[in-house]
């Protein structure tokens, strides 16, 4: 197997200095998860990140690839105008997986240069000082969690045809209903939702995340479960053991960080 790094991490814009400033104290447990994170990727010398993400053109029928020979990201969105960065695309990889899945699995191509904030702020933060690694940006859709796991199975043997030294990220956020001044609004059911998917994932138990109750998923208003999902799949039935970085929720969104080691 070619697969070296291994990681879910949150998403928020506000993990990055310039843009959280007084607020991103607020955040130190998962920015210094991020630290570790960092240091490990850097360590692995991983050659292609595939980085799984929550936000783009969600499609009801199909997963997203984006393949492009170079992306561009920044944060002027976020009112910052000086980060303003590049990253070479596996164009390679992603033309193998589109061949071998192409018939298995529903899979479309897209080919947008720019990166939306789900997938750049942890390449930011994480691969800054990787100037030769190259990204293949993989995107979710509107199929169940069933089929997002399988769809991770079918990735995990294309990785591990590979020669590459390949890293995975799931990008996204737990529940957006934690508070009351949460983004979506308050919910019981998130922080239920979160502790349930903690747990989960520490015992790796992929059969009761692909079964989790729809309504709790709903009521819970996260990003981040189908990424997940997606992520599990390809590491289904590896040797790996989970471990929580951090687990913090600030501003009522849940941030989670898990690293994993084979």
């Amino acid at each position: 197997m070619s697969l070296v790094f291994a990681s879910i991490v949150p998403h928020s814009p506000l993990l990055i200095p310039e843009i959280g400033k007084e607020n991103f104290q607020k955040l130190k447990k998962t920015s210094d998860s991020f630290e570790v994170l960092k240091k490990e990727l850097e360590d692995s010398k991983a050659e292609t990140l595939i980085i799984i993400s929550s936000y783009e053109e969600i499609q009801s029928d199909s997963f997203l690839m984006n393949l492009c020979p170079e992306f561009t990201y920044n944060f002027k969105d976020f009112g910052n105008l000086t980060i303003n960065s590049k990253i070479k695309g596996d164009i390679g990889l992603a033309h193998k997986i589109r061949e071998s899945l192409e018939t298995k699995a529903p899979l479309q191509m897209t080919s947008n240069d720019v990166l939306n904030y789900g997938s750049s702020v942890p390449i930011y933060l994480l691969t800054k000082d990787l100037p030769d690694l190259k990204i293949v940006p993989i995107y979710n859709s509107k199929l169940n969690n069933l089929a997002h796991f399988k769809f991770g199975q079918l990735l995990k043997r294309e990785i591990g045809l590979r020669k590459r030294k390949i890293a995975i990220i799931a990008s996204g956020d737990l529940s957006h209903r934690l508070t009351e001044d949460s983004p979506a609004g308050y919910s019981p059911h998130g922080k239920e939702f979160d502790e349930t998917m903690i747990k989960l994932i520490q015992s790796r138990d992929n059969k009761k995340i692909i079964n989790l109750n729809n309504d709790l998923i709903k009521d819970s208003a996260e990003c981040g479960l189908k990424s997940i999902l997606i992520f599990n799949g390809i590491i289904d039935g590896i040797q790996y053991k989970p471990k929580i970085l951090s687990y913090e929720a600030p501003f009522g969104v849940g941030f989670l960080t898990v690293q994993f080691s084979f």
